[in-house]
């Protein structure tokens, strides 16, 4: 007979309960498309801080760091660090300007200078790619872990999963959104620094002894094969951040640009700790989950050594715990990815690309729970399709699409006058096409999630290819629609004169 922990049972219904609880409150907030997008802009700096910290501390960040240093040792400091790396780009050069051009999405801020469906149509697509494959990762984790904590088939956990997630989104909007982040981030910060405590306990308190058992465990594999994923992977964890639209999408729940910089400030200095807790942690479950008999048959896959190492810390007690904080990361995460989707379907599709601006207010907060609705649907899905990958990887898939597509556009249009509307469009969907082209080639997706047996792409990472080609591109699209627009412009003034 299969046994059950009673108390992630208890610990996972509190929660679901209290946050459903939250969304029926929050849902007279949502009646109209500024509660619905923006929460009104009435959120707090110190809240929007901690929600944007739920928003990015996801099921990568602590269940597939972890696993990145329970299967390769202290090559997991790459994930570690470079989550940190992003947040001084975003703080000092995308956030104020983005919260004094925008709305309600980065769109806003893009068509502040080019107005035009173009950009609303490559805004809206790389939302899509973006959300959808950073969804992918999150259910991914929770399938996984209701699957290994409850014995409920992967394939029934999913849609539980997602289901709940669009109760949250459906009916309480963003101010719901921000509420389950804040609890969600408060509640993870405070379990990685008792598990932290208790681990180093263990040691005696002495992080040398702690790495030096790392050090000298036994490694699966290299982490990066190559020098080329590796300065990919770097330049993704450095400007993705920038670049991703559910991040960007709360520096509009505050009500100036001063206070969204105070809200950057904040997240950096909580994801940092975060990601210092992770450090100690991964190399916590490198030691102790090997030398207990783990290796690498880990019961639920290396995703979960986070869990096994909670439970051989604290018991059962911190076994349920972690695993009801672990679920409610994911369930936060995803809500804030399908909310952000939704809008950019509803936003920058349906009202600006389709209607040309004509839609009502009632339609298009209509049309976006409709298109959560469809995404949650799909994001299912490919959740299947994705079953067996590491979500840390996973989730560094959404940063290379953010770095290479939307990054590039945002920062040429916030420091570059001379970008003209073509030249944004043209290097936008050229960073976007190169980073998902290529990256389904890569040997993580065409050989590991779809079956075939070599990779046409060779390295793990195009970001620096598809940054690159993104700058590049919009540069050279700028100038040559300028000088085009000069010449045009000369000739219309010679044949008026004559």
């Amino acid at each position: 007979m299969v046994s059950v922990n009673i108390t992630p049972i208890a610990i996972f219904s509190a929660f679901v309960l209290a946050t459903l609880c939250i969304t029926y409150w929050s849902s007279r907030h949502a009646r109209d498309l500024k509660g619905f997008y923006s929460a009104g802009s009435s959120i707090k700096p110190w809240q929007n801080g901690l929600a944007i910290t739920g928003d990015y501390l996801s099921a990568a960040s602590f269940l597939g760091t972890v696993a990145v240093f329970y299967s390769y040792g202290l090559d997991g400091l790459l994930y570690a660090v470079g989550a940190i790396a992003g947040w001084p780009v975003v703080t000092c050069l995308i956030a104020e300007p983005l919260r004094a051009r925008g709305r309600f999405t980065f769109s806003d801020a893009l068509c502040h200078h080019h107005s035009s469906t173009s950009v609303r149509v490559l805004t809206a697509a790389s939302t899509l790619c973006i959300c959808g494959s950073y969804l992918i990762a999150q259910l991914v984790g929770a399938g996984t872990l209701i699957e290994l904590l409850f014995h409920i088939p992967y394939r029934i956990a999913v849609p539980a999963v997602g289901v709940l997630m669009l109760c949250y989104v459906l009916f309480g909007g963003m101010v719901a959104t921000t509420w389950v982040q804040i609890i969600k981030a408060t509640a993870l910060l405070a379990v990685a620094l008792l598990m932290t405590i208790l681990l180093l306990k263990r040691f005696g308190f002495d992080l040398r002894a702690l790495a030096g058992e790392v050090s000298g465990g036994r490694v699966v594999a290299p982490l990066m094969s190559d020098t080329f994923s590796a300065v990919s992977l770097a330049l993704a964890f450095a400007f993705g951040p920038a670049g991703m639209p559910h991040i960007l999408m709360r520096f509009f729940t505050v009500s100036d640009s001063r206070k969204a910089r105070q809200s950057l400030v904040i997240t950096t200095i909580l994801i940092a700790s975060f990601q210092v807790l992770v450090i100690v942690l991964g190399s916590g479950a490198a030691t102790l989950l090997r030398g207990s008999g783990g290796g690498i048959g880990l019961s639920g896959g290396p995703n979960m050594a986070v869990v096994h190492l909670a439970r051989i810390l604290g018991g059962d007690l911190l076994f349920g715990v972690v695993a009801a904080v672990t679920f409610a990361t994911i369930v936060a995460v995803v809500a804030g990815l399908t909310l952000a989707a939704a809008a950019a379907i509803s936003h920058d599709l349906y009202k600006h690309a389709i209607t040309g601006g004509a839609a009502s207010e009632r339609s298009e907060v209509g049309v976006s729970r409709l298109a959560a609705f469809a995404i949650g649907a799909c994001a299912i899905g490919l959740g299947f399709v994705f079953q067996h990958q590491n979500v840390g990887f996973l989730a560094t898939l959404p940063l290379v699409i953010a770095a290479s597509a939307n990054f590039p556009t945002l920062l040429l249009s916030i420091y570059w006058p001379r970008l003209s509307a073509a030249g944004a469009v043209c290097g936008g969907f050229t960073g976007l096409g190169l980073s998902v082209v290529l990256m389904t080639l890569s040997p993580k997706i065409w050989v590991s999630a779809l079956g075939h047996q070599h990779a046409p792409f060779p390295f793990e990472y195009p970001t620096l290819f598809s940054l690159g080609a993104a700058f590049a591109v919009a540069y050279l699209v700028s100038i040559t629609d300028r000088r085009i627009h000069r010449v045009t412009h000369s000739v219309s003034q010679e044949d008026a004169a004559l």
